[in-house]
């Protein structure tokens, strides 16, 4: 919306004097429609004789403030028949040409479109990061699939296999993020090789899972754990947690478990002790009873699964 600007001294001004007050109500209501329909100072005859009076006219022509047809100010153009022309319209940037106005509202169009474009592509992606969450809890069982059980979801998207972990707990990913290794299928391909010797161990234990919901990201994750800790070490975590009683049926859920432990420091021994219990329910309604998380929403939009920062106190700040 154009403005039409009239300077702060002009009420003292000797051509305002001279017109007097009526007149300047005309030249106010003028000045107003110019601006508003991009005349550029120009004001239609129709207009004038709705607005004001020929008396008033006069006033404002002889105050030097309006010119009428074939006047003879070297500065302004000339009005079309009938018409008249604001004084000075454009002086010293006062008002807005036809031009900028319009430079103006395609600036501003093309912004919003801009703006209305990221918020558009941000609310996808927040879309399409809750629907994966839910497809990959839709095989999840109500009860806990684990004593204990850290774990709320039995599937993990790419993104909450990082996220849902500490940043020490999320480094075995860091070195393969890069490119899928060789051996690892893309999903819903047969197991890798390399995990034949992990499965056949939990097999042994009596743990057995499907590997077929893992993504690639996930089994990126599990071959770096292999690497890290070992196979005996993953199974005594697995075996530790496990409910024979309500056993799980996907691998995704003991690739949760297993990030919930660090890796070994350097030098200490490749097998960990047995994992210690969860720590007990803060029963807060926001607290999952049976992993201890909460779901939380950044200021994208997104959701992921935080560990609760009363049931683990230290872990205030990071990320679960």
């Amino acid at each position: 919306m154009p403005w039409f600007k009239i300077d702060d001294s002009a009420h003292s001004h000797p051509k305002f004097i001279r017109a007097g007050n009526a007149a300047l109500g005309l030249w106010l209501r003028c000045g107003a429609y110019s601006a508003q329909h991009l005349l550029e100072g120009r004001v239609p005859k129709s207009i004038v004789k709705a607005f004001g009076t020929p008396a008033q006219v006069k006033k404002l022509i002889e105050a030097g403030l309006w010119h009428g047809p074939e006047h003879d100010c070297p500065r302004c153009p000339q009005p079309a028949s009938g018409d008249y022309l604001m004084h000075d319209f454009f002086e010293g940037g006062r008002n807005s040409t036809k031009a900028q106005v319009e430079a103006a509202r395609k600036g501003a169009a093309d912004r919003q479109a801009k703006s209305r474009a990221r918020g558009a592509d941000a609310k996808r992606i927040a879309n399409g990061a809750r629907n994966e969450t839910l497809r990959d809890s839709n095989g999840a069982q109500s009860d806990p699939h684990f004593q204990g059980s850290a774990a709320g979801q039995e599937g993990l998207s790419q993104r909450d296999a990082m996220e849902g972990v500490t940043p020490s707990h999320a480094m075995p990913f860091k070195s393969l993020q890069a490119g899928r290794p060789e051996g690892v299928p893309q999903q819903g391909v047969q197991t890798p090789d390399w995990a034949q010797p992990l499965i056949d161990k939990l097999a042994s234990k009596g743990i057995r899972v499907s590997w077929a919901r893992l993504s690639n990201f996930q089994l990126l994750g599990i071959q770096e754990l292999i690497r890290k800790r070992g196979v005996d070490s993953l199974v005594d975590t697995a075996v530790s947690r496990w409910n024979p009683r309500d056993p799980i049926k996907f691998a995704s859920l003991l690739l949760t478990i297993w990030l919930e432990y660090p890796d070994p420091t350097p030098g200490s021994h490749q097998r960990s002790s047995r994992p210690t219990a969860l720590p007990d329910w803060c029963k807060d309604p926001d607290c999952d009873e049976i992993s201890r998380t909460r779901e939380i929403e950044d200021d994208r939009g997104i959701r992921s699964l935080q560990r609760c920062p009363d049931c683990h106190p230290a872990s205030k700040g990071q990320a679960a």
